[in-house]
C-alpha cells in the first residue's frame, strides 16, 4: 500500500473527523461543518465558493497550464438518530450522528486539497464539493439544479464511499449500476367503518391492506425478471385505535429500489393497479403517491476504469474489485452521475474487527482508511491530469 502521506496530515485528518463527528449537522443544517471545510480549504489558498443547496462549499484548486477541470465530492450531513457509543468524540447533539461516515469523507477530501495544494504536481483544475443532505433530502440535486456544472465546469465527477464489509485497504467498483434507485410510495385506504362485533355493517380497511401487502410482493417476484435487480418493500402500516372499532381508514407506506427507468416505470403503474383492484373487491377505495426520489447511481465505463487504475496505485491492483455486486441501497451522487459521466467508488474500512454496519447506533468511521482514501484522490487527480 503506497500513500507517502506526511504524519501530521494524517493526525490532521484525525482532528478533523472526530471534531465533526462530535458536531453533527443534519440536512441542509451544516452550517458548521461547512464553515470548517472553507476555512481550511481558505487557509491553503483554495478559491471557495459558499451557498450551492445553502451549506455546500466548493474549493477550487488550478496547477499548471493545463484546461481540464474534474470534480471529486464528499458528503457533509448526518443521520437523525441518537449515538450509542461512548467514546470521547461521540455525538454531543441529541438526534443527530455520523452513522454514515461522511465525516470521514470531508475529512479525506480536505486532505487531498491540503496535499495537491502543497504539492501542485498536475496540470488542470480541481473542483472539491463538499455537498449537503446526501441522506434522503437529495442535495446532489439541489446543487445540480443550483448550477452546480455551470458555475463549476468539469469533464468527469467522481464520489467515494466508505464500505463495512469491504476489507480495510481494499476498493471496489463496477462499470456500470453501483446503486440502487429510492423511490417511495404511500396508499391510503378508505371504506365504512363499523363496529368490530358487526364487520358486515362495514367495509374492513385492516382487511384490505393485508392482503395488499401480500398482492404487492408479486410485482417483483413475477413481474420483474429476476436478473433485473428490484426491491420493493412495506415499511409501514398504520391504522385503528381501538379494540371494538373497525377503522374506516389506513395507510400503508414502503420503498421501491431497481436499477432501471423501464423498471422503475413499471413499479409505479403496478403499485397503484394493484391497489385499486384489491382494495376495490373489499369494497373499499385507494389513492396510490409514488414518489420518485433518487435515479440510480450508474458509473460511466471509462471513468470507472479510471478510478480502479487510480485505487490500484495505491493499494494494488489485487485489491481492487472491478465488477463487484451493486447495492441496494441508494446514492444521491447520482443526480451528478446523471449530469455529468463520471465514477462513485467503495473504500473498504474494516479492519481487525469488522465495521458496524452503516447507519448502525454503534457506528464510527476506520480512522485507520484516512489515509487511504486521500491517497486515492491524489492519485485520481494525477493520473487524470497529470
Amino acid at each position: 500500500m503506497t500513500h507517502n502521506l506526511p504524519a501530521e496530515l494524517i493526525e490532521q485528518m484525525r482532528r478533523w473527523r472526530r471534531q465533526l463527528h462530535a458536531h453533527p449537522e443534519l440536512a441542509f443544517k451544516e452550517h458548521a461543518s461547512a464553515e470548517l471545510v472553507a476555512r481550511e480549504l481558505e487557509s491553503v489558498g483554495l478559491e471557495v465558493h459558499r451557498g450551492l443547496a445553502g451549506t455546500g462549499v466548493v474549493g477550487t484548486l488550478r496547477a499548471g497550464s493545463g484546461e481540464r477541470a474534474i470534480g471529486l465530492r464528499a458528503d457533509l450531513d448526518a443521520l437523525p438518530m441518537d449515538e450509542h457509543n461512548d467514546f470521547a468524540h461521540r455525538s454531543q447533539h441529541d438526534g443527530a450522528m455520523h452513522a454514515c461516515g461522511h465525516d470521514g469523507h470531508t475529512s479525506m477530501l480536505l486532505g487531498a486539497a491540503r496535499q495537491l495544494a502543497e504539492s501542485a504536481d498536475f496540470s488542470g483544475t480541481v473542483h472539491f464539493i463538499f455537498q449537503p443532505a446526501e441522506e434522503a433530502e437529495g442535495g446532489g440535486r439541489v446543487m445540480v439544479e443550483d448550477g452546480l456544472f455551470e458555475r463549476f465546469p468539469v469533464e468527469a465527477v467522481y464520489g467515494l464511499h466508505n464500505w463495512p464489509g469491504l476489507p480495510l485497504g481494499e476498493f471496489a467498483v463496477n462499470p456500470g449500476p453501483m446503486m440502487a434507485s429510492f423511490d417511495i410510495f404511500e396508499i391510503r385506504l378508505s371504506g365504512d367503518g363499523c363496529h368490530a362485533a358487526m364487520p358486515e355493517r362495514g367495509s374492513d380497511v385492516l382487511l384490505a391492506a393485508s392482503q395488499l401487502v401480500q398482492a404487492l410482493q408479486s410485482v417483483v417476484s413475477r413481474e420483474i425478471a429476476p436478473t433485473a435487480g428490484a426491491v420493493l418493500s412495506v415499511t409501514q402500516i398504520h391504522g385503528g385505535d381501538a379494540w371494538n372499532v373497525i377503522p374506516a381508514e389506513a395507510l400503508i407506506r414502503g420503498t421501491t429500489r431497481c436499477f432501471s427507468a423501464e423498471v422503475q416505470a413499471l413499479m409505479e403503474r403496478r403499485i397503484d393497479e394493484i391497489a385499486q383492484h384489491i382494495v376495490s373487491a373489499h369494497r373499499c377505495r385507494a389513492e396510490s403517491d409514488y414518489q420518485r426520489r433518487y435515479p440510480a447511481t450508474i458509473n460511466s465505463a471509462a471513468e470507472a476504469r479510471l478510478a480502479a487504475e487510480a485505487a490500484s496505485a495505491v493499494v494494488g491492483e489485487s485489491k481492487v474489485t472491478f465488477g463487484h455486486t451493486p447495492s441496494m441501497a441508494s446514492e444521491d451522487f447520482a443526480f451528478m452521475l446523471n449530469a455529468r459521466p463520471g465514477a462513485y467508488i467503495w473504500m473498504g474500512v474494516d479492519g481487525e474487527t469488522a465495521s458496524q454496519p452503516l447507519h448502525n447506533a454503534c457506528y464510527d468511521f476506520n480512522d485507520d482508511a484516512l489515509a487511504i482514501g486521500t491517497a486515492y484522490w491524489m492519485s485520481l487527480v494525477r493520473r487524470l491530469l497529470g
